[in-house]
């Protein structure tokens, strides 16, 4: 990927038998913090264009709204027949499927972690993301700190129950660690997840670990967000998720990331 105007991402759509559709998409316009469009296409490893296939021009703008962000996303076909023949090819399915796996990441995540904490007493804990090796790193920390995991242990990205409105899990990420608990020392905590590139993540050392409030009231939780991120960098204000958590994310102003997480009562 080379994100700039003239630019282009060269990528591939792996199918679970491993089969590659080859595409392109050559970047056009790009405001910051605004929008970007580009052209895309279907093309083989070395982005040469196959000319027999529609070509989709994405816009993308981003709406503020105060406290939260709307992306709108355009994508716009020279004719009526281009469009058609992508529709039949998928597209429709295959897009809502993509934009509908984090949201059954996240209140997935956000459920077990509910049903590992077995009182409402505030806690402090170490939120870690690893690209694939979630497993071996707690199983080694696991050793060092001499504690067992809590609740139901190591949990998978293909422990989650199927349900109507979500994608089927990817296979190659099943196996993948959804969600983990070990006490280390004085009460805290270390919780874990595989982060998969096969969900839009990309880690990097300092984007890999989080500080994690879970305070007494939601009033407590206002208050840590607004002191502690004064100064800092907002990433995602206190607000009510649909996983059924008062939850915020930010860097403070040196650069240390912190989630606020008030449990809602059931």
């Amino acid at each position: 990927m080379d994100f700039r105007e003239g630019g282009m991402w060269l990528y591939a759509m792996v199918s679970p038998e491993e089969e590659r559709h080859w595409c392109k998409n050559d970047y056009h316009k790009i405001e910051p913090q605004k929008s970007f469009s580009g052209l895309d296409a279907f093309c083989d490893e070395h982005g040469t264009v196959d000319t027999s296939m529609p070509r989709t021009l994405w816009t993308n703008t981003f709406l503020d709204n105060g406290e939260t962000t709307t992306v709108q996303i355009v994508a716009k076909y020279d004719s009526l027949a281009d469009l058609e023949k992508i529709i039949e090819m998928g597209f429709q399915e295959g897009f809502t499927m993509a934009l509908e796996n984090l949201d059954q990441y996240i209140q997935a995540q956000f459920k077990l972690r509910q049903e590992n904490k077995s009182s409402r007493q505030p806690r402090v804990c170490t939120y870690l993301n690893f690209p694939g090796n979630t497993e071996e790193a707690f199983l080694f920390y696991r050793s060092i700190f001499r504690s067992e995991f809590i609740g139901k242990g190591i949990q998978r990205f293909g422990d989650i129950p199927a349900e109507s409105g979500h994608p089927p899990v990817a296979e190659e990420i099943k196996k993948m660690v959804l969600h983990v608990e070990l006490p280390i020392v004085g009460g805290h905590i270390l919780m874990g997840t595989d982060a998969p590139k096969e969900m839009g993540f990309t880690l990097a050392h300092g984007n890999n670990m989080h500080i994690c409030i879970e305070p007494e009231s939601r009033a407590e939780a206002d208050r840590l967000f607004n002191e502690l991120s004064e100064g800092g960098q907002v990433t995602m204000p206190m607000a009510d998720m649909f996983f059924g958590a008062y939850f915020g994310e930010f860097s403070d102003k040196y650069g240390i990331k912190w989630m606020i997480n008030f449990q809602n009562p059931a």
